[in-house]
């Protein structure tokens, strides 16, 4: 997805950033406050795009060193693909809209994996499990998020601790890990990661647990920092494995449909995994984790 042809020009990553995020968060936190259908509409939207996203890449003629900034598919049937991709995902977002993740929704995406996995065994066989891996990656996370949403008693506030949660990670790593330096987390999967910025994500997901347990009155206050903590910690391995797809197929960005950001994937990697732990946690306590 190439960037809109009428984005201000000559503007710096960082102003791009800024516009976009000025652009993009007053349509986020209106869907999340409003709640079903405008926040299952908008997850549809993204998980759409998300999708599309990860089939491109998948379809990416594969280079030797990560030098592409944007997606140059090759390959037959890579846009079908993509849209067995984008038709599983949008409907189990809706079907959890308007129902909730249930055995039905597991159902839409297990047969959208195996249809693309019929398509792409005649179309793109060498890359059959990776469009058949997609279609889980994108249609399993993005109806997680609309579950918790729906939830009816903290689920406005669980997911904005989540984002809040995701947020303070991904800068508390940034910070500490440019601050301080020290030995490579992965080098060979994302080679600016550092054992420090790990810590500094880890802390600044703890710290959003311990501000939202005040908030809510909580009365386990260190249960919810620890469960934020460890949700920090699974948002770097979320961008990790994003960042190893990526690296495989030779590609910076997922795509450029947000200025100064890239791909829709590139921003909510470490979201995906978050929500999906979040689901299973509540499934296992029979309830929010907020209400631990």
């Amino acid at each position: 997805m190439a960037q809109p042809a009428d984005w201000p020009a000559g503007l710096s990553n960082l102003q791009k950033r800024i516009l976009s995020a000025a652009v993009l968060l007053p349509v986020v936190i209106a869907a999340i406050a409003l709640g079903h259908p405008y926040f299952t509409v908008l997850v549809a939207v993204f998980a759409a795009a998300m999708a599309w996203e990860f089939a491109s890449v998948a379809a990416h003629q594969r280079v030797a060193s990560w030098t592409s900034p944007i997606p140059m598919p090759s390959g037959r049937g890579w846009r079908l693909l993509a849209a067995l991709g984008i038709v599983t995902a949008v409907l189990a977002v809706v079907a959890t809209g308007f129902g909730q993740l249930d055995i039905r929704v597991w159902a839409i995406v297990l047969l959208g994996a195996l249809a693309t996995g019929v398509v792409a065994w005649a179309s793109n066989r060498p890359r059959t499990l990776w469009f058949m891996i997609g279609v889980i990656y994108v249609a399993a996370p993005a109806p997680a998020l609309v579950a918790i949403r729906a939830e009816p008693v903290f689920g406005t506030a669980a997911l904005v601790w989540i984002i809040a949660l995701v947020v303070a990670a991904d800068t508390g790593g940034y910070l500490v890990g440019r601050t301080v330096g020290g030995p490579k987390l992965a080098p060979r999967i994302s080679p600016n990661k550092t054992w420090s910025g790990l810590a500094g994500a880890v802390a600044g997901a703890a710290l959003v647990g311990l501000s939202m347990a005040f908030v809510l009155n909580h009365t386990n206050v260190w249960m919810l920092t620890l469960v934020s903590a460890v949700l920090g910690l699974l948002e770097q391995g979320g961008d990790l494995v994003e960042s190893a797809f990526k690296r495989h197929f030779g590609v910076k960005d997922t795509s450029q449909i947000i200025p100064g950001h890239g791909g829709v994937l590139d921003r909510v990697d470490g979201l995906l995994a978050v929500a999906v732990a979040v689901v299973v946690a509540n499934e296992w306590a029979g309830g929010s984790v907020l209400a631990w």
